[in-house]
C-alpha cells in the first residue's frame, strides 16, 4: 500500500516518527513535508496530499497538523476526498468502514505518539464494509456536485 503523509510545523516530529513506523512495516512513504518546525501553512500540505489520493497516485493519506481540524477541513475541499480527524481506534474503524475515509488527520498537540500508531493502524487495516454504506457514500459524492 502506498501513502502519502504530511504535516505542518506542529505535527513534524509525529510525522517523523509514523513515516518510520509505516516504512519498518512495509509500506510505501510519499512524504510530502514539511520537515522543519519552522511556521507553515497547513492548506499547502493538505491539498499535497489530497490530491495525491483524488489522483490514484497513493492509495491513503495521513495528514497532521496541532488539531487535525485545520488540515482536515482543507483536504476535504478536494473532490474525491474523505478526510477524517482521528479521535480513538474505534472511531477510525468506523470512519473506514462505514465512509471509506481515505485520508486520516492527526492532531498531533492531542495525541500520544502511541495512540496515533494504533490509530494509523486501524486506519490502514479496515476495509470499507459497502453494503449499506455505499448508498450513502455515493450522496456524499453527490454533495461534491452540488452548485453554489
Amino acid at each position: 500500500m502506498k501513502i502519502a503523509i504530511a504535516a505542518d510545523h506542529a505535527g513534524v516530529s509525529l510525522k517523523r516518527r509514523l513515516r518510520e513506523v509505516l516504512e519498518r512495516k512495509g509500506y510505501e512513504i510519499v512524504d510530502l513535508g514539511t520537515d522543519s518546525e519552522e511556521s507553515v501553512d497547513y492548506p499547502d500540505y493538505a491539498r499535497a496530499v489530497a490530491a495525491k489520493v483524488a489522483d490514484g497516485a497513493v492509495d491513503r493519506g495521513i495528514l497532521i497538523c496541532s488539531t487535525g481540524v485545520g488540515m482536515s477541513i482543507a483536504a476535504n475541499k478536494v473532490p474525491g476526498i474523505r478526510a477524517a480527524l482521528a479521535v480513538n481506534p474505534e472511531e477510525v474503524r468506523l470512519t473506514r468502514a462505514h465512509n471509506d475515509a481515505n485520508v486520516l488527520t492527526i492532531g498531533a498537540k492531542f495525541t500520544q505518539d502511541s495512540e496515533a500508531e494504533r490509530m494509523v493502524d486501524t486506519f490502514l487495516a479496515t476495509e470499507f464494509e459497502a453494503g449499506r454504506h455505499a448508498r450513502r457514500l455515493k450522496k456524499i459524492t453527490e454533495l461534491e456536485h452540488v452548485s453554489k
